[in-house]
């Protein structure tokens, strides 16, 4: 039996099965030993909308609401809340069938590297999870299903102007840079300022003498006011991805990194890439510059270009001239990157790169990065 008095609209109503509001309906019809023929002829329906009602085959309506609640009460809320939750649950029901068929789509992606980076909740992987974790990647996304994530990510790698070979795991590449872009969704700020840009990069090039936890916060604000957006995301494993320059639309750029152990030297000059395709390749708007420039053979023009000007940025062609004399030394070093205003440990990269130094000489002036993405 259904107790009239316990049905209040502001109840949760939180079945564990999919209950429509027929069935409240066929409970009040018992309690009044109608018969649905004498409910239809007092809501002014036909017995046939009325079984129709009842199992659900059509919605209950605002309209049908204030009829039942004249002639069986409770409230029109209640009859509405009934119908709604019923909805829902169903909506529910069906989704969760609807991603037990495509539960195959995960195959493409890190899920364990996923729930170490918190993009998806840390569980049991088996048949019963499967499901509901496609539907957490879809929400991650931001699709409906993956035919939405293939024309919105899936295709990006048409985009993807790559300094590496092994740069080739779509689904691995497209989570990180997902991962960038719901940060950066985050951030409100002016719109890109090409002159204001060129002004805070050399501000922050004097910031590269200190330390995360002071340069990190200043650089933000920086490039904030520049209308540049700045992320620092976990590396995930087979990205093979150092960082990322692209455009979230026509008037933000981004500059994502990632932070597979960084050494300074190797931090800076990513940045400073990232910032010259930016500069350089403003026009490309829908390129999507996936770069490690300190391991890679950069082979096409832009990663080039990016490349001579992060490296002539940080330490000019003129001042580069006297490293190839600079005496082998921490002090000579350390005096050097004073002069030019850097870090000793840019030097040391560079002139390592140059082959001017042994890579396992002077590494102690390099500093290894550890701060929060």
């Amino acid at each position: 039996m259904t107790d009239m008095a316990t049905h209040k609209t502001d109840a949760p109503f939180t079945p564990d099965w999919v209950s429509p509001p027929g069935d409240t309906i066929l409970d009040l019809l018992e309690e009044r030993d109608w018969t649905q023929q004498q409910l239809a002829d007092r809501l002014g329906y036909t017995p046939k909308h009325v079984n129709q009602l009842i199992k659900a085959k059509v919605p209950l309506t605002e309209d049908a609401a204030v009829r039942l609640q004249n002639v069986l009460g409770a409230s029109v809320g209640f009859w509405l809340t009934r119908e709604a939750q019923y909805r829902e649950r169903l909506a529910i029901a069906e989704a969760a069938q609807q991603q037990a068929a495509m539960v195959p789509w995960l195959e493409r992606f890190p899920i364990k590297d996923m729930m170490d980076v918190g993009v998806l909740t840390k569980r049991r992987v088996d048949a019963k999870s499967k499901p509901t974790m496609v539907g957490e990647l879809l929400s991650f996304f931001g699709v409906a299903a993956p035919d939405q994530w293939q024309s919105e990510y899936g295709c990006m790698e048409l985009a993807f102007r790559r300094s590496r070979e092994d740069q080739a795991d779509v689904a691995a590449i497209s989570t990180w840079l997902r991962m960038g872009e719901r940060t950066a969704e985050k951030m409100d700020g002016p719109a890109f300022n090409e002159a204001k840009f060129k002004t805070v990069l050399t501000e922050i090039k004097a910031l590269t003498c200190q330390a995360p936890q002071t340069f990190e916060p200043r650089m933000r604000q920086l490039l904030h006011e520049a209308g540049v957006a700045f992320v620092v995301v976990p590396a995930l494993p087979r990205t093979h991805v150092s960082g990322v320059a692209r455009w979230l639309n026509a008037h933000r750029p981004l500059i994502q990194l990632s932070l597979y152990g960084k050494q300074n030297d190797r931090f800076w000059f990513s940045f400073f890439h990232e910032a010259a395709h930016i500069l350089l390749h403003s026009k490309q708007k829908k390129s999507v510059f996936l770069d490690d420039p300190t391991k890679a053979d950069a082979s096409s023009k832009e990663e080039k270009e990016a490349n001579a000007w992060a490296r002539d940025f940080l330490i000019s062609p003129e001042d580069a001239a006297q490293l190839e004399t600079l005496p082998k030394t921490k002090i000579a070093v350390a005096n050097f990157a004073n002069d030019i205003g850097v870090h000793p440990g840019i030097v040391v990269g560079r002139m390592q790169h140059d082959q001017l130094l042994d890579q396992r000489w002077l590494n102690d002036l390099k500093v290894s990065f550890s701060f929060k993405a």
